[in-house]
């Protein structure tokens, strides 16, 4: 499986997680299908729950005019996953987690998320970079 793979069931995972109070654990073990990403799946995956509060700050922040409730599930997870990434994820470079969320959202997200999405993380990277 390859990471691009692996995102997307940490993605799906999320979203789940919108609607069902299911435990990490049990949703980690019905996805048995991540093999060699295993490890990220659930690093990832925990992570972004753990950080959840801080995450949806910081989207509340930098999506002027928009607050974290009000965006669709998918978007949002995915500017969760892709912060998560660009700022916790110290083995992947920023680039490509800002690429690989604005291609989530070109498959997964609204009309509008590509170009939302990588302006808030392009944003992100920037002022963290100062």
């Amino acid at each position: 499986m390859h990471r691009r793979e692996a995102r997307e069931i940490v993605l799906h995972l999320l979203y789940e997680r919108e609607f069902n109070s299911i435990p990490l654990a049990e949703m980690i073990s019905e996805h048995g299908d991540t093999d060699d990403q295993k490890e990220y799946v659930e690093r990832t995956l925990r992570g972004v729950v753990e950080r959840l509060d801080d995450l949806d700050d910081m989207i509340n922040r930098y999506a002027v005019g928009w607050r974290v409730e009000r965006l669709a599930v998918l978007d949002r997870n995915i500017l969760r996953l892709g912060l998560y990434e660009l700022l916790q994820a110290s083995d992947i470079p920023a680039e490509v987690a800002i690429d690989e969320a604005v291609e989530l959202a070109k498959k997964y997200g609204t009309e509008q998320a590509q170009s939302f999405i990588n302006g808030i993380l392009d944003r992100v990277w920037k002022d963290s970079e100062d």
